[in-house]
């Protein structure tokens, strides 16, 4: 099994300032940093404008709000897994 680089394990929230969603940014950072501990290098809360609400995990968006809504946690955590630990249960977000 290769190790992902810390790059890969690195999470970007942006978040539009303008609309104030930064309690939403930080309630699902504080959710991904719960359930991967050991698993992420690195949690980032980007201010941003316009609306946007993307979450990045190593540069790729796993999530725009503009496409898909906003995220629920559980769709979140799956994306991150996939990405940053594929083995791993994530118990009955899993379900």
């Amino acid at each position: 099994m290769t190790e992902l680089s810390s790059d890969s394990r690195r999470v970007e929230i942006e978040y539009c300032t303008q609309c104030r969603w930064l309690p939403r940014a930080a309630w699902l950072a504080q959710e991904l940093l719960t359930t991967f501990e050991t698993e992420l290098t690195e949690l980032v809360l980007k201010p941003g404008k316009g609306g946007i609400f993307v979450v990045r995990v190593g540069g790729e968006v796993v999530w725009d709000r503009r496409e898909q809504g906003f995220p629920e946690p559980t769709a979140v955590k799956q994306a991150v897994r996939d990405r940053v630990a594929p083995g791993k249960s994530l118990g009955h977000s899993d379900k």
